[in-house]
């Protein structure tokens, strides 16, 4: 089997972000900038109480969870992992925004929805993981209301290539199908959504790299000492990626950016 076919790549970043190795090197929030990117986000698609809003890959719905309570909207997330679907609804149960917040399993490029379902549409870190981004924009628009507001955030890099970070592990790490930026605006207005802002945030995959660095130096030291578990882990490997992506973006060739758009009327 191709290990970069469409399902095989779904399959393994679904099981990767929900498992415990992904929690003990990303945390709560598994993309660059955490919730403070996640506010600005909501900002700028300019969220308001009587908003509906769709979390595409939503993990285990920190990010849902957060703009429930900073602006008070209803949240429907998505994910293809049962394990980050399960985990979300059962925090869910115990938040005062219970009310406002649940959780299904759902594919990206296939939303079980119908048309003009919301009013905005939120994506952190997924849109280029996704192997038919362009079946996926569509999918956007078509359950996004006239004028209604799509919030992506997302790697971007050069059309030149990067050799070391190639393979399945540059999927699970989101790299490996990330356009640069101008790709993702062309594909949204394919789409029928068009590109209203568009915001650089390099910095803040910087800060993630470097901590997913510290972490992994700490799972190495702590499998050494008997202290930890992790099996069919390779962290050499782990680790030289994770450096290799610093230096990719440190060179320019990988970055982190906020796009926003509208759906037209």
């Amino acid at each position: 089997m191709d290990p970069t076919s469409e399902q095989n790549v779904k399959q393994c970043c679904a099981a990767f972000y929900g498992s415990d190795l992904a929690r003990l090197l990303l945390g709560e929030s598994f993309h660059p900038g955490g919730t403070q990117l996640t506010e600005r986000l909501g900002q700028l698609m300019q969220l308001t109480p009587d908003y509906k809003v769709l979390d595409v890959a939503a993990g285990r719905g920190t990010s849902a969870f957060y703009l429930a309570e900073a602006f008070g909207c209803e949240i429907f997330g998505i994910d293809l992992s049962k394990e980050n679907v399960t985990a979300a609804n059962e925090e869910a149960t115990g938040r005062r925004v219970a009310d406002r917040v649940s959780f299904r399993l759902a594919d990206a490029e296939r939303l079980p929805f119908d048309d003009g379902s919301f009013d905005a549409i939120l994506c952190e870190c997924a849109f280029c993981t996704f192997p038919n981004k362009r079946r996926a924009a569509e999918e956007f628009a078509r359950v996004l209301k006239p004028g209604g507001r799509l919030g992506l955030s997302d790697l971007a890099r050069s059309p030149a290539p990067l050799p070391e970070l190639d393979g399945l592990l540059s999927w699970i790490a989101c790299i490996a199908d990330a356009q640069p930026v101008e790709s993702y605006v062309e594909t949204l207005r394919l789409a029928n959504i068009s590109v209203s802002h568009v915001e650089d945030h390099r910095q803040a995959l910087i800060e993630m790299v470097r901590l997913v660095q510290g972490k992994l130096l700490g799972a190495e030291m702590m499998a050494g000492l008997k202290r930890l578990n992790l099996p069919n882990t390779d962290l050499s490997t782990a680790k030289r990626f994770a450096q290799a992506a610093l230096t990719a973006v440190r060179n320019g060739n990988l970055g982190y950016a906020v796009i926003c758009g509208v759906k037209a009327c």
